[in-house]
């Protein structure tokens, strides 16, 4: 199982873990001339993104793309593409590079597949969230594909699906893909989440694909409201 970080508010957590991407970053920037992240949408990272652009390093030199992207509009008030555009690629953040996940929606995967094969991997760090149903990425219970989604030979990096528990067609990353970092982020905030993650491994949620693999160390950050 994965190790946990516990903190007494989001305030604090936030600083922490963005504090701890900073470091993750600076260090690959300084042993391999670059870095790269994967992050996640949603409401829980907006003040670790505003945090995180607040960093000092080298931002020219890190490579940022997204966890998954719901397919619409990319200045959608839904876009995960259009949160970390105005919340984390500002300040000093605002020189690292970005690779969005949108545009596979309309003209297919391959050349998205193509450009994230090009990144700087493994990742530096991948952020992940969870949502009440216990989905991480876009992994949805009850999706079509989210066996192949799951599985950790699954050569795809990324992959379209359509949820059956939420709105809109997402682009998400593959598990062997989130796989490929050094190391995995899950940061969730309220005493609702921390208990349904207690419970992911037994009610066969999604997110146990990331509990119960032991290829990429995993943290799971978590506050109170």
């Amino acid at each position: 199982m994965s190790d946990w970080r516990q903190f007494a508010g989001t305030a604090e957590l936030d600083a922490a873990l963005a504090e701890h991407i900073a470091r993750r970053l600076g260090e690959d920037i300084q042993r391999h001339g670059h870095a790269s992240l994967a992050v996640s949408g949603g409401s829980t990272p907006v003040g670790l993104f505003r945090q995180l652009a607040g960093r000092r390093l080298d931002w020219s030199r890190v490579w940022v793309t997204l966890v998954d992207e719901r397919c619409v509009a990319t200045d959608s008030q839904d876009s995960n593409e259009r949160l970390v555009r105005s919340e984390l690629l500002q300040q000093h953040a605002a020189a690292a590079h970005f690779l969005g996940l949108a545009g596979a929606c309309s003209a297919g995967t391959e050349q998205l597949e193509q450009q994230l094969a090009a990144l700087p991997r493994p990742f530096s760090a991948v952020v992940l969230g969870m949502g009440t149903d216990g989905h991480t990425a876009s992994w949805f219970p009850r999706a079509t594909n989210l066996a192949d989604l799951l599985d950790p030979a699954n050569p795809a990096l990324v992959a379209t699906t359509d949820p059956v528990t939420a709105p809109h067609r997402r682009v998400t990353l593959t598990l062997a893909a989130v796989l490929d970092s050094r190391e995995l982020l899950l940061h969730i905030t309220g005493a609702g989440k921390r208990e349904l993650l207690h419970s992911a491994v037994e009610r066969d949620f999604p997110v146990a694909s990331i509990l119960l693999q032991n290829t990429t160390p995993a943290t799971i950050w978590w506050a109170p409201q």
